[in-house]
């Protein structure tokens, strides 16, 4: 980072544990390359999946990768404040940027004011003061007005000249043309020089093809070197095969091939084209054997000899010629040697569709020259037209720029009331709760990896809309409590732009949500055990129920009764009795006391309860951090923001009776049986209470033991004397 002779006095604020750098004046943005990186919140973030628009965040990542990082925003920055009279503007954050704030004092200030005022000209704001992001946000209709974008792409209708415009549209068809500014396809003068250098090389080859010594045929040449070409290798095979079985008479049979190989096919149904066929030689093989080219030849291949015989042997021998000797054959290949070279040197195969009469005509016209006044006009036109991007950036800049560095300079949006961050996705409902920290995911299974050392309790959820849209959210609950979020239970998850979508959570990671949770969860978790087991047992007894039904059916006759174990009456006595003196040893412990000690026994009790589980839920809050969610999203988080439990119970809100409202506590369906044995079995507790410490205090407590009885010194003394 760069530095100066007079650091920049920052102005820091603490929030989320983090000492993170206040963006207040012009200043701070124009020494933001001053700022150590170690003191950034973000050292960089995805393009994608923010709540921000994504063209902008295109034109600040200059190198196109994807992501954004600390010398691209700084550059941004940098670029927008020198074409503004005060930077200060860009943490306004306003969708429309105020003519008077550009900077008409330099040439690109300039540029860009007049531009601006032509574009509101062009909507019919003349008379506007500032321009919106939404007059320059589809520049495709500013430019269609205009034939020429100095985009240095010329269409054709860029001309009236029609003999100009069939050569634009003749290039396009040849070399495909290149797009423009409106997406309209055109031409560039790159591609125009190409295709005349095409259009002279392919006119210089043609003109040596029509010479006669390399055109022997004249213009059928072409077509008979094509059926020479077509049969060539299989002629020359059956030639070398003649020259064989003239060598020696015993290869003759091997030549023709085996009569084995003919048996093999001749099961098959067979067709004139199979590749059996065509594997064979064209003719009966015998020494010397001239070729036939009409009768007696391999089926496979009777259709090119034909063609060989009408485009070549009758031009050449005349039509009663109806064989062809080897060294007829040699001579013919010879007189297209010339003419298979010059196919050989083919220039200009770009433009050939046009045909040599127009390629000589474009070559002669007066085309090109038409065309260069056109490029030459458009070239003119450039640094107006590249004045109406810069327009669409400022404007972009202008509104764009104060969010992105609150969400990476800094995180002071996260963490202010009024204010989403840019990763924040909407509002899920779900669990008589509202969660505000929502953020996009593509794979949930991968994001988790990472976020589960957030420490937050985080439910991913599959959200889709009637019309199709889907996608996946990862939503932190950060007040209450988990017993009733589960997998498959279903939500509403409202976006930034207030769209509804159904939500399903598919998956969750477990962690301590508060320590109210944590207090009961022993407790629930004891309740749960003792309902699964009695589940658990109530159904073992229905199993040895039926089964014992079932086997007292097979069997005809009642069950005998079991026989007590004598043994098992004796370990009941035993359990019974040593429940019964811890119980009782209980008791007198509690006698003990005095009443005002009960209370801080039952306390003492929970706390040795649940302390244990609150220590842990509270290490882990401490220890709850946003970066983990971010960077499993491929965010660069410098700094650990926590999440403690202030903010959390502002990033999940609970449901609550708003401010005024009544409430009938009378309920139609209450199970009144159920309530009933409630608030008995509570007053049982109360009076049970009640008397347990009247009698305390009366000193007729019923666990106090007796005192022994004192006898008279009389009455021992008679005693001791019998």
């Amino acid at each position: 980072m760069s530095s100066t002779a007079t650091p920049h006095p920052w102005n820091f604020f603490r929030t989320g544990g983090l000492d993170q750098v206040a963006l207040t004046t012009a200043g701070d943005l124009l020494a933001l390359d001053q700022l150590n990186q170690k003191l950034w919140v973000a050292l960089s973030c995805p393009v994608k999946g923010l709540e921000l628009d994504e063209k902008t965040l295109a034109l600040i990542d200059g190198d196109g990768d994807g992501r954004i990082r600390v010398p691209e925003l700084v550059a941004a920055v940098q670029w927008a404040a020198a074409r503004l009279k005060d930077p200060a503007v860009l943490l306004r954050g306003a969708d429309s940027l105020p003519l008077d704030a550009i900077n008409d004092a330099t040439p690109d200030g300039q540029a860009l004011l007049a531009c601006a005022k032509q574009i509101l000209a062009s909507l019919g704001q003349a008379g506007a003061s500032a321009i919106p992001v939404s007059a320059t946000a589809d520049s495709t209709k500013l430019f269609e007005a205009n034939v020429l974008c100095g985009d240095g792409v010329v269409r054709p209708e860029a001309t009236t000249d029609a003999d100009a415009q069939a050569l634009i549209k003749d290039i396009i068809a040849c070399l495909g043309g290149a797009p423009g500014r409106t997406g309209a396809i055109g031409i560039t003068a790159e591609m125009t020089a190409a295709f005349f250098t095409e259009l002279a090389a392919y006119v210089a080859w043609a003109g040596k093809g029509s010479a006669w010594d390399i055109a022997a045929f004249g213009s059928a040449t072409g077509a008979a070197c094509a059926a020479i070409k077509a049969v060539r290798a299989k002629v020359d095979d059956y030639f070398i095969r003649c020259r064989l079985a003239a060598f020696d008479y015993r290869a003759t049979a091997a030549l023709n091939r085996p009569e084995s190989e003919y048996l093999a096919i001749a099961a098959k149904d067979l067709k004139s084209t199979a590749e059996e066929v065509a594997s064979f030689p064209l003719a009966r093989i015998e020494p010397d054997r001239p070729l036939p080219l009409l009768a007696t030849v391999n089926p496979a291949w009777a259709a090119a000899l034909a063609a060989l015989h009408a485009t070549v042997i009758t031009p050449a021998y005349g039509a009663t010629k109806t064989t062809l000797t080897e060294a007829e054959w040699l001579a013919l290949n010879a007189r297209f040697s010339a003419y298979e070279a010059w196919l050989g040197d083919k220039a200009g195969s770009a433009v050939e569709k046009l045909g040599l009469a127009r390629s000589r005509e474009l070559l002669a016209g007066r085309g090109r020259a038409a065309l260069d006044r056109l490029l030459a006009q458009d070239k003119a036109l450039e640094p107006e037209f590249n004045a109406l991007n810069a327009v669409d950036r400022l404007v972009r800049y202008h509104r764009d720029l104060r969010t992105l560095l609150h969400n990476f300079v800094n995180f002071s949006d996260f963490y202010s009331p009024d204010r989403l961050a840019v990763f924040q996705a909407g509002t899920l409902y779900l669990d008589n709760r509202s969660c505000e920290l929502c953020i996009r995911v593509d794979n949930p299974s991968a994001h988790a990896v990472l976020a589960t050392t957030s420490k937050a309790y985080i439910t991913y959820l599959d959200c889709h809309r009637p019309g199709g849209e889907t996608m996946k959210i990862a939503a932190c609950f950060t007040q209450g409590d988990s017993d009733y979020l589960f997998v498959g239970r279903n939500g509403v998850f409202y976006d930034r732009l207030g769209h509804d979508w159904d939500a399903t959570i598919i998956k969750i990671v477990d962690n301590p949500i508060g320590l109210r949770q944590a207090f009961w969860s022993p407790y629930k978790k004891f309740v749960r055990m003792i309902e699964e087991q009695v589940a658990k047992r109530a159904a073992q007894a229905d199993a040895e129920t039926a089964g014992a039904i079932l086997a007292a059916d097979a069997a005809k006759a009642p069950p005998v009764p079991k026989k007590i174990d004598i043994g098992t009456v004796a370990a009941l006595g035993v359990a019974v009795g040593a429940i019964g003196g811890a119980l009782a040893t209980l008791a007198t412990g509690l006698a003990r006391l005095a009443p005002w000690q009960l209370p801080l026994v039952l306390i003492a009790l929970m706390l040795a309860i649940s302390l244990p589980s609150v220590i842990i839920a509270w290490i882990k809050l401490r220890q709850r951090t946003i970066g983990p969610l971010l960077e499993a999203n491929g965010w660069a988080i410098n700094g650990r923001l926590q999440i403690n439990i202030p903010l959390g119970t502002a990033l999940t809100e609970q449901a609550a009776l708003p401010a005024g409202a009544h409430r009938s506590l009378i309920d139609p369906y209450e199970d009144k049986s159920a309530s009933r044995q409630r608030r008995l079995a509570f007053l049982l507790v109360v009076i049970i209470l009640a008397a347990l410490v009247t009698a305390k205090v009366l000193g007729t407590w019923p666990f106090t033991a007796s005192a022994p009885v004192e006898k008279p010194a009389a009455a021992e003394s008679a005693g001791a004397a019998k």
